[in-house]
């Protein structure tokens, strides 16, 4: 005799009045939480196994960067970099100066000069000529009389530009001149390239003149053709002759004018050309001259 056991439709219905009865104790009681975290603890090597093909794949990927991704991000990377380098000469140039200089600057003009980064991709091979060539030209709105800058100062200005390219005459030229001013007092000179990418001069001081070994000459806007503010050279040697009136003084360049790749054009402000510029700063000039006078 055999005896028949328990119908299909009675253990579905135990299945379910078990469940029941444990989410009734698990959502009332909390009786369960235990028994979740051991399971949980349990499956935890199934998860990482599960997810271990996925990071491998990561891994593998990540060891064949391509190599042109990498050589774009870090070109990328440094021209964020000499943009960030500039505005800090700015800011240091304005912290040295005394209040008196920083009424008669627009700081937000001087600290927000719009500039692209271009890259040289030329020298000139006349060793009595110290002139580049960057890959920024007129169709990027270059044009002659812009400034070009490296990290660390002034290195000159645009003299001919192309569709594709321009010619910088660097400041060292034997041709060029730059309107500078010395941070610490504001004195005013002038100052000459002399073919030596090493060696600047400053002309026409007094030998009565407050100036330095190591003071730091900065543009200083005079002539409309540089931006005011930006470092041009420090004062390494000042030679007094007997009997003259003015000091020989040498200077040292800050940008490295035979090292830098990157450098930034700049623009003039908004609304401005150059040519507004000049005759700006020729009317500024005028001004002060006949309020001495």
């Amino acid at each position: 005799m055999f005896v028949q056991g328990p119908v299909p439709g009675f253990r579905l219905f135990l299945v379910l009045l078990v469940s029941a009865a444990l989410v009734v104790a698990d959502a009332r009681f909390d009786k369960l939480s235990s028994v979740r975290s051991t399971i949980a603890t349990g499956l935890a090597p199934v998860y990482w196994l599960g997810n271990a093909p996925y990071e491998f794949s990561d891994w593998v990927a990540g060891l064949f960067v391509n190599k042109q991704d990498l050589q774009e991000e870090n070109e990328d990377l440094r021209a964020r970099l000499l943009i960030l380098e500039r505005r800090a000469l700015k800011y240091a140039a304005l912290a040295s100066e005394n209040n008196e200089l920083r009424r008669l600057m627009n700081s937000s003009e001087v600290l927000d000069d719009r500039v692209i980064v271009g890259e040289v991709v030329g020298v000139s091979p006349d060793p009595f000529s110290h002139e580049i060539i960057i890959n920024k030209g007129r169709r990027d709105g270059v044009k002659p009389g812009q400034a070009i800058l490296d990290a660390h100062g002034l290195m000159g200005q645009v003299v001919q530009s192309s569709q594709l390219t321009s010619r910088v005459l660097l400041v060292s030229d034997s041709s060029h001149a730059v309107p500078v001013e010395v941070v610490r007092n504001g004195l005013r000179a002038i100052l000459l390239g002399t073919g030596d990418s090493d060696t600047l001069d400053l002309v026409h001081v007094p030998d009565t003149a407050d100036i330095r070994e190591g003071d730091l000459l900065v543009s200083s806007g005079l002539g409309g053709r540089f931006p005011r503010g930006y470092p041009v050279a420090e004062v390494s040697r000042i030679t007094m002759e007997p009997g003259e009136p003015f000091v020989s003084i040498e200077a040292t360049p800050k940008a490295q004018l035979n090292q830098s790749r990157l450098v930034l054009v700049v623009f003039p402000p908004e609304g401005k050309s150059a040519g507004d510029q000049v005759a700006e700063s020729a009317s500024g000039a005028g001004t002060e001259q006949g309020g001495q006078d």
